[in-house]
């Protein structure tokens, strides 16, 4: 029996390789063909982009991606158990499919994709690192990026956290560096029972398109200590949590036109921006 690409279907490749998916990795995957041609349609048109993948495992999303039109796809896999499975893609896509056996972690990406344009990331993330990619890719400096756009797949409360509007119980640091640099929004919701294994919670991919250039400016290294500093003790006034960043705390947030009394889930992205933007500055802290 083949699919729709004259391939195995994955739970033969699966079951041949002994790819049991590790918990230890973050493992958990996506055999409906159905459903990963899904994610890789919400990619847009792929038919010109160097697609990266993190996480391929057997290669469910990374079939899909190829079969969608992707001119190149290079996915990254640190489980050696999978890489006869996407060897075995390779060969059916000359060319078009580039295999790293490596950590994402500690990829260099600019050397990754040297001379690749445009480039899309598109991933299953590994729900154990899936916060900290996400985070790194957010804090690339030059900005705009070195990817045109992002597609990725996290556990439900994650993504909720990342579109989460101020005053909201899901609203916090992850929201406010990823809207500060991102339009981004939750395309597809998944259900457990879509993965093998089935994960105990709901999952959603998340369509990040980037902003050439965030209002206010600031320099986003600055904008994640300020929000780590505000959201790390969410429940007090700003000018105590602030505190952990500078003892001039209320000075810096009366420069800003905010009073010291609010929280962090009040502060909307571009007040939090502007903040950091004054920080830098550091004029405040002579007047």
């Amino acid at each position: 029996m083949t699919t729709a690409d004259g391939l195995p279907p994955l739970r033969d490749v699966i079951e041949r390789h002994e790819l049991a998916a590790k918990k230890s990795l973050g493992q958990n995957f996506l055999l409906d063909l159905n459903l990963t041609r899904k994610i890789a349609r919400a990619a847009g048109d792929i038919s010109n982009s160097t697609v990266v993948e993190i996480g391929p495992g057997p290669g469910g999303l990374t079939r899909a991606l190829l079969i969608e039109g992707a001119k190149n796809v290079i996915a990254i896999e640190r489980d050696d158990r999978c890489l006869a499975a996407l060897d075995e893609i390779a060969a059916r896509y000359p060319g078009r499919l580039r295999v790293h056996a490596g950590d994402a972690l500690k990829t260099d990406w600019t050397e990754l994709i040297a001379g690749a344009h445009p480039v899309t990331i598109a991933a299953n993330l590994p729900y154990n690192i899936a916060s900290l990619l996400l985070v790194d890719w957010l804090e690339t400096e030059p900005w705009p990026p070195w990817f045109d756009r992002m597609v990725l797949m996290f556990q439900r409360e994650v993504a909720e956290r990342i579109i989460a509007a101020p005053r909201t119980k899901a609203y916090g640091r992850l929201s406010v560096l990823a809207q500060y640099r991102t339009e981004a929004r939750i395309a597809i919701n998944l259900p457990p029972e879509a993965f093998t294994p089935p994960p105990k919670v709901s999952s959603a991919v998340v369509d990040f398109r980037p902003i050439a250039e965030p209002e206010p400016r600031c320099r986003v290294s600055t904008l994640a200590r300020v929000t780590a500093a505000a959201f790390g003790q969410r429940r007090k006034m700003l000018r105590s949590s602030l505190k952990q960043l500078t003892p001039m705390a209320e000075l810096l947030l009366r420069e800003g036109g905010i009073a010291p009394e609010r929280r962090a889930e009040d502060l909307s992205v571009e007040e939090f921006a502007r903040l950091a933007a004054i920080f830098d500055r550091g004029e405040w802290e002579r007047t």
